[in-house]
């Protein structure tokens, strides 16, 4: 099992809970009550910081119900913490772009995390061909 140091910066959000069989992704949550307007970018604090284990790093992403219930999307798309992002005051953040006008009251769920380990080292060797099966180019699921 792998351990996690966690510093919460707001009592008023539900701590981290990992729930072991429903998803290995964890739920993060607004530390602060945020207005937007259509347009508006805002890094919406999730209030915490996070040692990660050497050789982890964190992926932050929207929920799938986040855009439907906030009209906001994530502007990175897809967000990477690395164990080097562990000092007390390394706070966790969400960069949110508003479609819509929104409100996001504290507490609420609006991204979550998973760790995983750092890819390993790795070499490239070029080829001219890779001697696979072609499934039909760019786009392409394959022929029915």
């Amino acid at each position: 099992m792998v351990k996690l140091r966690i510093r919460y910066f707001s009592d008023k959000i539900e701590k981290l809970k990992y729930i072991d069989g429903k998803s290995d992704w964890i739920d993060l949550r607004s530390a602060e009550r945020v207005e937007l307007k259509k347009g508006e970018f805002r890094l919406i604090d999730l209030g915490i910081a996070v040692e990660l284990p050497r050789g982890y790093e964190a992926h932050i992403v929207p929920r799938s119900s986040t855009y439907k219930n906030f009209g906001i999307i994530q502007t990175n798309h897809f967000g990477v913490i690395d164990e080097t992002y562990c000092g007390d005051n390394d706070r966790w953040f969400f960069p949110a772009l508003a479609m819509r006008d929104t409100v996001i009251e504290v507490n609420d769920r609006i991204c979550q995390f998973r760790i995983m380990e750092h890819q390993p080292e790795i070499e490239f060797e070029e080829t001219d061909l890779l001697g696979n099966h072609d499934r039909g180019g760019w786009g392409s699921t394959g022929k029915s």
